[in-house]
C-alpha cells in the first residue's frame, strides 16, 4: 500500500525535524560521543539531549554502547548524512537565490 510508505516517510522526517537532533547527528559524523561531549558540541541541556537521543535511537539513526557508567553514542545509518548534506545543498541554493533577488532589487533602486 502506497500510504504506508508515506506514513513511514512522514515519521522519518518528523524524527529529523528538530535543530538539536540535526546538531547531534552532525556531532556524531566523526565518531562516537558521550552525552557530556554532545552537550559541549551542541549547547543543549543534558535532559533535552537525552530526550532527542531517544527519538534518534527509536528511528535507528543512532545506537550506543556502555563502558562503565558512560554511554557512547554513534551513528547507526551513515546514509542519513547523504540526506542531511542534500538539505544543506538545498539551503545554500535557496540562500543564493535570495541574495540574487536582493541584489537585483538594490540595483533597481
Amino acid at each position: 500500500m502506497k500510504q504506508s510508505i508515506h506514513l513511514y516517510k512522514a515519521s522519518l522526517f518528523k524524527s529529523l525535524a528538530h535543530p538539536l537532533r540535526l546538531a547531534i547527528l552532525d556531532a556524531l559524523r566523526d565518531g562516537e560521543k558521550t552525552v557530556t561531549q554532545l552537550q559541549e558540541l551542541t549547547g543543549g541541556e543534558q535532559a533535552t539531549i537525552s530526550q532527542h537521543l531517544t527519538v534518534l535511537r527509536t528511528h535507528h539513526f543512532i545506537t550506543f554502547r556502555k563502558e562503565g557508567t558512560l554511554a557512547y553514542y554513534r551513528n547507526e545509518d551513515p546514509e542519513v548524512y547523504i540526506f542531511l548534506d542534500l538539505g544543506r545543498q538545498l539551503y545554500e541554493r535557496q540562500l543564493n537565490r535570495y541574495r540574487k533577488e536582493i541584489d537585483a532589487q538594490v540595483v533597481r533602486r
